[in-house]
């Protein structure tokens, strides 16, 4: 889809792309609940974010889950329970009312690490009007690799300063950042930065992104 298509030539942003599984979707709690504890759970996550980061170019997300549970040492069936639990994933309380608003000025996408089947079907739990919806899959790279941003640009037609990307996870703020989009970091649960670089927005909901727009 052409710029044009969507959104004002006078507005700030033509487009938003958001990270889904941290900052459209609250899986931290799905994630604690199939592991058993919330201690438990941030372990699994960390870990699964540590390979994800890690992978760069593109292996099963299924498998990658798996690996990182062993490594936190949760229990074995965790990551089948996990994918057979996909379909409880919940967004944020705000996420479709901001998303109902944003769509009639700006086009939206979804860029996220798993697989097409798991993000296609996670991004239409939340909302059915993404223009884009770019998996690591797709991209055949995890992010924060360029490659999974750049596509997801690509497929928009949007230049990147005129793109504004809501991250949730730390890793794509820098991301994110280094193809020259603007961020708002939804950082809902307080994460440390991983590095130096600023976000331009830190937010701890979705609430002002229709202000920026």
């Amino acid at each position: 889809m052409n710029s044009s298509d969507r959104g004002s030539p006078t507005g700030r942003f033509d487009a938003v792309i958001f990270d889904l599984l941290t900052a459209l979707i609250d899986s931290w709690s799905l994630w604690n609940d199939v592991a058993g504890s919330e201690e438990d759970g941030l372990r699994w996550r960390k870990e699964y974010l540590r390979l994800t980061y890690g992978a760069g170019e593109y292996r099963p997300y299924e498998t990658i889950v798996a690996e990182a549970a062993g490594e936190a040492g949760v229990n074995s069936e965790a990551a089948n329970d996990l994918t057979r639990r996909w379909h409880e994933l919940k967004a944020w309380p705000e996420a479709r009312r901001i998303l109902t608003e944003l769509r009639n000025h700006a086009m939206l996408g979804v860029v996220t690490n798993c697989s097409m089947r798991l993000g296609h079907a996670a991004a239409k739990n939340v909302f059915d009007d993404f223009q884009v919806i770019v998996t690591a899959e797709d991209a055949g790279f995890y992010k924060p690799r360029p490659e999974t941003y750049a596509k997801t640009l690509e497929a928009l037609g949007t230049a990147p300063a005129r793109t504004l990307f809501v991250a949730g996870s730390a890793a794509d703020v820098p991301g994110a950042s280094a193809l020259g989009m603007p961020v708002y970091w939804h950082n809902r649960i307080g994460l440390p930065p991983v590095d130096d670089v600023s976000p331009a927005y830190v937010e701890r909901s979705l609430d002002r992104l229709f202000t920026l727009i």
